[in-house]
């Protein structure tokens, strides 16, 4: 096991993420970073020589359906019912004005 953060460490860590903690946080957070410390070294002393490289812990399948024509809407009611439509298309607002 790694040796528990004491409060030097856990307030340098703060001051470099400029967070300004009370002696309880100190206390707390240097016991909670001791523990995540203390599970990635159990972490090391697996023997992982064996297994193969992966990056998902689990199969990744693709659950979209099929792209298939299907019934929809006519175009011209569509533009019919639109605020302003120009050569077949929705007209909208100019956004970026042009370059001179």
């Amino acid at each position: 096991m790694a040796e528990h953060l004491g409060r030097e460490e856990v307030t340098h860590i703060a001051s470099l993420a400029r967070l300004a903690l009370s002696e309880e946080e100190l206390v707390t957070f240097a016991e909670q970073l001791s523990a995540v410390l203390d599970h990635v070294d159990a972490l090391r002393e697996l023997d992982i020589a064996d297994l193969p490289p992966m990056h998902h812990p689990l199969p990744l399948q693709n659950v979209l359906r099929p792209d298939e024509v299907g019934p929809s809407l006519d175009r011209d009611e569509v533009l019919a019912a639109a605020p302003a439509a120009e050569r077949g298309r929705f007209r909208v607002p100019r956004i970026l004005a042009e370059e001179p």
